[in-house]
């Protein structure tokens, strides 16, 4: 009865074996890996796991890197299904203007951060932040509505544009410091203070239209690096993507 749930970012494919489709199921066996090394998995990180009853995963990497995954899973005698955002799930509506257009690891840590915050108390406004390779900051009202979200480049993206654009910039990572004395720090501190502008930006918007204080949850790669520097407080969730995937797996899988 074990669930394999999969998120395939633009960087790295992270797993988590459940012992069942539903919320509050025993964490298993868990691991990640680059996409250049999808076909390591089978023989490796996969290589011990007994067959899971069902995969259920969102990715965002493309179709080639879709069916690179879905050649590991060949192993086993399952059907991975992947998650495609639609209008209504799990108790969230969809504002998008195209609701299948909105990425999948969008939805789904929406769906996770909704349901987290409802085990918690009455309904409140939300801030979902995943911070990776691209930065995404969604806007979520107390009815469970996405009102939209923003996106914008990651750490590394920033950089890697300013060193492709400006002569003199291949410098060492620096720290994030308040007033930056070198160039390091300056374009640490300049990536760090403008994905924190963004989501306070953001926090302030949702405020505004709700007439109430929104919970901000921070989760991805990179988010355990952003934390201590936001203009705002925030809940920091490593695994709010598999949250959300153990939601859907409850609701779509259980009654299988």
């Amino acid at each position: 009865m074990t669930l394999l749930a999969l998120d395939v970012g633009n960087t790295r494919l992270k797993w988590a074996l459940y012992d069942a489709p539903r919320v509050g199921a025993t964490l298993l066996a868990s691991g990640a890996q680059f996409l250049e090394n999808i076909e390591t998995l089978e023989e490796g990180d996969w290589a011990r796991l007994a067959s899971p009853r069902w995969v259920l995963g969102c990715i965002v990497a493309g179709d080639a890197v879709k069916r690179r995954v879905e050649e590991q899973l060949e192993m086993w005698d399952v059907t991975p299904r992947w998650v495609v955002s639609s209008s209504a799930e799990a108790g969230l509506t969809n504002g998008y203007d195209h609701p299948a257009r909105l990425g999948s690891d969008r939805w789904v840590a929406m769906i996770g951060a909704r349901q987290r915050l409802l085990a918690k108390g009455p309904p409140r406004p939300c801030v979902v932040v995943m911070v990776g390779t691209a930065v995404t900051v969604e806007a979520i009202d107390a009815d469970g509505r996405f009102l939209g979200g923003i996106i914008l480049p990651g750490h590394g993206i920033m950089l890697r544009a300013l060193e492709s654009g400006t002569a003199g910039l291949h410098v060492p990572t620096g720290d994030v410091r308040d007033f930056p004395t070198n160039t390091s720090d300056a374009l640490t501190s300049g990536g760090t203070f403008a994905i924190a502008g963004a989501v306070q930006r953001m926090v302030e918007n949702l405020r505004r239209h709700c007439g109430e204080d929104p919970v901000c949850i921070m989760t991805g790669g990179a988010g355990w690096k952003m934390a201590p520097s936001m203009s705002t407080d925030v809940e920091l969730v490593e695994s709010l993507i598999f949250d959300g995937l153990l939601e859907v797996a409850d609701r779509r899988l259980a009654i299988a």
